[in-house]
């Protein structure tokens, strides 16, 4: 199976360039445990030059891209995430659901336009936050990052495993060339 790596520019996210063509990537959504983090950071969304609330500016993001392989995202978040995500990592979770959206944002040297290079389909991911030797792999940094000092932005990581469900992950290699994954694996009732 070929795995997906995306190592991108938090710098650009915040300060968007229309001339660098490095990748972008957008936590659009992140939900929790039932808790639901705020979509507070404005960004320029590199295809159109709009403007999105998103969650988070995603570092690196990696996916080997098997049915049941979890994707690792590591972000920073606002402050205000800083604290939310705080909690959760101090009190006993609930609940280890997790639903996400994200957006990878590659530049088509050929076409010369920027394009969705790894997301998911229109609805929302579900998983599970995934254990690695009996942890959580849920952390986030009590100190804000340094490549960007302003806005104040926390380093957020979180490893995700699919929930018994089968879905769908979109994949690019150029503005054209797109395909569909699957991820995760719908297990019958009893």
């Amino acid at each position: 199976m070929a795995s997906l790596n995306y190592n991108c520019s938090v710098r650009q996210g915040f300060n968007f360039e229309k001339d660098r063509q490095v990748l972008v990537g957008h936590l659009v959504s992140l939900n929790i445990g039932g808790t639901e983090l705020a979509a507070d950071m404005t960004v320029t969304v590199p295809t159109d030059y709009s403007s999105a609330s998103i969650v988070g500016l995603i570092s690196d993001i990696d996916w080997r891209g098997g049915y049941a392989d979890q994707i690792n995202i590591a972000s920073v978040v606002s402050t205000e995430n800083q604290k939310a995500v705080s909690i959760l990592t101090h009190t006993n979770l609930s609940s280890n659901k997790v639903v996400f959206k994200f957006n990878i944002y590659a530049y088509d040297q050929n076409a010369k336009v920027y394009y969705l290079a790894f997301n998911q389909t229109e609805t929302a991911l579900n998983g599970l936050i995934y254990k690695n030797n009996g942890e959580l792999s849920l952390q986030i940094a009590s100190d804000p990052d340094r490549q960007v000092v302003s806005p104040l932005n926390f380093p957020l990581y979180i490893g995700i495993m699919p929930q018994e469900s089968a879905q769908t992950i979109k994949v690019a290699v150029s503005n054209t060339d797109k395909f569909v994954k699957s991820w995760g694996v719908t297990v019958g009732g009893t």
